[in-house]
């Protein structure tokens, strides 16, 4: 059996958000921070990756074109990251159809954005 109190609102004796598990059988008392539940859709993280981060991911694959792995990818970025926030770019750039994880692991730049590739769509004839 166990008894929750959760705090709404600022006229509680406990800040918002958080709980307190008043009474637990066979189990010490707890208090904690309920937690935030932001997820994508595949895995889990505790923040979304910045603008300037996902370019320069974009800018790093886009140079090199193809990198054998994930981790040579994190490796070769100029600025550190947490690696959940790579996998969460990366998962955001191969949904956009930006780049292919192959089953091998590499990972491939294929996006086409040159002026030659915008001229040519503009000029073609839609069927």
């Amino acid at each position: 059996m166990c008894i929750i109190q959760i705090c709404i609102g600022l006229n509680s004796s406990c800040t918002y958000g958080s709980m307190k598990v008043l009474h637990m059988r066979n189990a010490p008392r707890v208090q904690g921070r309920v937690p935030a539940s932001r997820s994508t859709s595949t895995r889990s993280v505790g923040h979304m990756p910045r603008l300037d981060t996902i370019q320069m991911v974009e800018k790093a694959i886009k140079g090199d074109k193809v990198f054998s792995s994930k981790n040579q990818l994190w490796r070769s970025l100029p600025k550190a990251m947490q690696y959940p926030t790579l996998l969460t770019i990366l998962d955001y750039l191969e949904r956009s159809n930006k780049i292919i994880v192959e089953k091998d692991g590499s990972i491939v730049w294929t996006f086409v954005d040159s002026q030659a590739a915008r001229k040519s769509l503009k000029d073609s004839t839609p069927i």
